[in-house]
């Protein structure tokens, strides 16, 4: 074969720069998108916060005054603190759920599959409008829920309002949440198809039963995934808007009005786009505090494989 003698052409200063940086011109359409669309509004609404910035007649104030009055304002002290209680009950049930039918679904069982098609089906239409309007109706005074009660008792026994009674309302949105656990149930399923079975057949010899092996060999063994769905659900939880809009609107007197809710209300009903900013950089730290605490306890109870 003959060899090929023609001189190596170099390549310019310009070619070389391209070469090394050519990454960056396809990052560009996502660099511009995030600027617009994230960078620019989040630095914008942080701004506004310390404002009184009105859509109509602009800005005439600055300073902490949103704030000071979002932790002194009823209204806005209540919400925050139905907004913990709707976290704080969400979060676990629905972790709890999911792992439930996860490990019930980890079986080799008939249909196993069609079972895992159902269950999954709310996670996809549980956040849309058309599922909490359903949901409005299912729990009106004469909705499927009442209609149920009243034919199983004979007519003897009314159901309860469960929308205009402030003890049920909340518990109404939350069991909607809940219902959504399919998103969690997959991950967890997958997490408890890694769970070498050689752990489990040790735990058989050594006599360990089905609540033992569960409790000190499943759980452990997963911890990180659990891990991952707290967070997420946590942040999810947070920023729940659909359900309390659709359903009952916030109310009776404010039970389900959560702060997502009250972001909403203030920036496009009342025009207050500082209180508005001011109350959505408040969940935004609250998210964060929570973030960092489990960040910080995963070092005490959740197991990695690939650490000593």
């Amino acid at each position: 074969m003959k060899a090929n003698h023609a001189p190596a052409v170099g390549r310019t200063p310009f070619q070389k720069w391209c070469d090394k940086y050519q990454g960056l011109f396809y990052l560009i359409p996502w660099i511009i998108g995030f600027i617009v669309f994230k960078a620019i509004p989040f630095g914008q609404s942080l701004f506004y916060s310390f404002t009184d910035m009105n859509f109509f007649s602009g800005i005439s104030e600055y300073g902490l005054m949103n704030y000071i009055d979002a932790f002194t304002t009823n209204r806005i002290t209540k919400a925050l603190i139905t907004t913990f209680q709707y976290s704080f009950i969400t979060v676990p049930l629905k972790l709890i759920f999911a792992l439930f039918i996860a490990y019930i679904l980890n079986f080799n069982i008939k249909f196993v599959n069609a079972f895992r098609t159902a269950y999954y089906i709310p996670s996809i239409l549980g956040g849309s409008v058309a599922i909490a309007v359903l949901w409005r109706a299912v729990f009106r005074d004469d909705g499927l829920i009442n209609t149920i009660i009243k034919m199983v008792t004979f007519g003897h026994f009314e159901g309860p309002s469960w929308l205009s009674d402030p003890g049920y309302a909340l518990w109404v949105i939350c069991i909607l949440r809940i219902w959504q656990f399919g998103s969690a149930m997959v991950l967890f399923l997958a997490a408890l198809k890694g769970v070498p079975a050689d752990l489990y057949e040790a735990a058989t010899i050594d006599g360990a039963g089905k609540w033992r092996q569960f409790f000190s060999i499943t759980v452990p063994m997963i911890t990180p995934i659990i891990f991952y769905n707290l967070v997420t659900q946590i942040c999810q939880a947070f920023q729940e808007f659909n359900g309390p809009y659709i359903i009952t609107n916030g109310g009776p007197r404010n039970a389900t009005t959560l702060i997502s809710l009250l972001v909403y209300q203030y920036a496009f009903q009342q025009n207050e786009m500082g209180m508005a900013s001011a109350l959505a950089w408040i969940m935004f730290v609250i998210v964060c505090v929570l973030t960092v605490i489990a960040f910080t306890s995963q070092k005490k109870w959740v197991y990695y494989s690939d650490e000593r």
